[in-house]
């Protein structure tokens, strides 16, 4: 079952079951795909439909740490609230340790030796990590095995 799939059913469910927060969310997540297949002028893939939904949670995150820094708990909740509701339809993510390991291998396959070799290290683990790990983890577990 592809995400849009999943979207239209959950959003069905949502709305039988009177759940006005989940069925908000699920809609600026369809209207998100649909922008970015209007954008790309074709049918996304699952890959592209995990870039959104990662970009989306990525957002609901930024704000978060905003509004917590604004004492503004009203949103921090309903915040949060979004951002469990957008893991549900994210890939299970992998473990530090599993992180690591890929890592590990990676900094290997490039042959980096020092920060120097950051973005080359980036570049090679964030194809293979897509969707199922932080970006901001990835790049601080990195640095320590550069360091």
């Amino acid at each position: 079952m592809s995400l849009l799939e999943r979207l239209n059913d959950d959003m069905k469910q949502a709305m039988r079951n009177k759940e006005k927060e989940k069925l908000s969310v699920i809609r600026m997540v369809k209207a998100a795909l649909q922008n970015e297949a209007i954008k790309l002028g074709k049918t996304l893939s699952e890959d592209e439909e995990l870039t959104v939904l990662a970009r989306e949670l990525k957002q609901r995150k930024d704000s978060l740490q905003e509004f917590e820094n604004a004492g503004r708990s009203d949103l921090v909740d309903k915040t949060k609230e979004e951002i469990r509701i957008l893991q549900l339809y994210m890939p299970k993510q992998l473990s530090e340790e599993e992180l690591a390991e890929i890592i590990r291998q990676t900094i290997a396959e490039v042959g980096a030796s020092s920060k120097a070799d950051m973005g080359k290290v980036m570049g090679a683990i964030m194809p293979k990590v897509k969707g199922k790990a932080d970006g901001s983890l990835v790049n601080k577990l990195v640095q320590q095995y550069l360091s």
